[in-house]
């Protein structure tokens, strides 16, 4: 069983590691040389190079969205998927604006698309959050197919709900990157609760 985050030692940090803990996985080097195979494969080396290019230029410089525009130019990629939580409309507008400034195509779509029923898909009234309201269930599967559709080469989430990003990730065809991750409660800061996780929020997490 890996335990890296509780790693005190990080020898992955160093080329030649003096001392290596009895349950890191670098012990089994074997995996590690097929691994770079993997790495070097066509449809892998650029993806790569290119995103460990835009970790150096953009270093503590550049916000995400920033390092998503360059990414994208470096790969020659130009129609951008969008998709984003009706929640969020606003902040997806605005980074599309920054996508088209930046000389990029993007084709947004948001998660109520198809307006379906929750009913339809199994849900209660009382899995509701306003029962007796009619509400229009999350549809990242459409989401995700209508980028394919569209044959976007690279694709941005915005805010959509857990476990409905899992299911856009598997249904997309593009690679997928996350511009906004959601938290209701923090602003969508959701690191702030693991920053606060032994004082404001001890109680709260668990």
């Amino acid at each position: 069983m890996y335990t890296c985050a509780e790693c005190a030692d990080l020898a992955c940090r160093n080329e030649e590691p003096p001392e290596i803990p009895e349950n890191c996985p670098m012990h089994d080097k074997e995996f590690y040389r097929q691994l770079v195979s993997e790495y070097k494969k066509e449809e892998n080396i650029s993806f790569f190079q290119e995103s460990s290019r835009v970790e150096k230029e953009g270093y503590c410089i550049w916000p995400r969205a920033k390092e998503i525009t360059e990414f994208c130019s470096k790969m020659n990629y130009m129609k951008i998927g969008v998709v984003f939580c009706s929640g969020l409309k606003r902040e997806a507008a605005v980074f599309t604006n920054i996508l088209r400034n930046s000389g990029l195509d993007p084709i947004s779509v948001v998660c109520k698309n198809g307006g379906i029923s929750k009913e339809i898909l199994g849900l209660k009234e009382s899995d509701k959050i306003n029962p007796q309201d009619f509400e229009a269930a999350c549809n990242p599967i459409g989401q995700a197919l209508l980028l394919n559709k569209e044959k976007c080469e690279f694709n941005v989430v915005i805010g959509l709900c857990v476990g409905h990003d899992s299911l856009f990730f598997k249904y997309s065809h593009a690679p997928v990157t996350v511009l906004v991750a959601k938290d209701r409660v923090l602003a969508h800061n959701t690191a702030g609760a693991l920053y606060c996780h032994n004082s404001y929020y001890k109680n709260k997490l668990g």
